[in-house]
């Protein structure tokens, strides 16, 4: 898993509420249990035509945003169904950062263990992102893990709740069992001096 320490990206807006994990990646794409290849599945409802084109008015098929790396979500973004297949294809199309008003619960959880960063802001900021984004599309947001801060266009700092264990496992890039693996020394060590008689 990728580590993910600071940002500093383009945004593309997806101000949407309630977008579920159906629309993120529909429930025929979930046969699989292997990640890669999955970015090109993500909103496919929404990024294709019915003949299976491009949408060239869906912003993830719009020059410079098929590049960005934080979207801005509208709220309650990742409701519906628990499928970790959801941060899957976010994070095999690039996205490493969503920032909203609030998240699905599970969603935000399977995000962190898969090196995608659930960023929740108050509505004024929320906002006030909208608003720079609208008179300059191409400003950047920037994200720092460590200090848990985001930075809008035009300076502003917005602090950021996180809990401390998933902080951990994204700025090492760990998810749970590489968090379990490597105490391996210490659990060698216990097994060894506590041998079953």
């Amino acid at each position: 898993m990728q580590a993910f320490t600071t940002l500093t990206s383009l945004v593309a807006p997806l101000l949407v509420n309630d977008i579920d994990t159906d629309q993120i990646i529909p429930a025929r794409f979930l046969k699989g249990i292997d990640k890669a290849g999955l970015g090109s599945k993500l909103f496919s409802d929404w990024r294709y035509t019915p003949g299976g084109e491009p949408d060239p008015n869906f912003i993830l098929n719009q020059p410079p945003f098929d590049s960005a790396q934080i979207l801005l979500a509208g709220d309650n973004f990742g409701c519906g169904s628990s499928r970790e297949h959801a941060p899957w294809a976010l994070t095999d199309f690039g996205i490493r950062a969503i920032i909203s008003t609030s998240f699905a619960d599970i969603f935000f959880n399977n995000a962190q263990k898969n090196g995608l960063l659930p960023v929740i802001v108050p509505p004024s900021v929320h906002q006030a992102l909208v608003n720079s984004l609208a008179a300059d599309p191409l400003a950047t947001v920037s994200i720092d893990l460590a200090a848990q801060t985001v930075t809008l266009p035009g300076g502003v700092t917005q602090s950021f709740d996180i809990h401390p264990f998933s902080k951990h496992c994204l700025l090492h890039g760990m998810d749970d069992l590489d968090y379990v693996l490597s105490f391996s020394e210490a659990i060698n060590q216990y097994e060894a001096a506590h041998q079953a008689f």
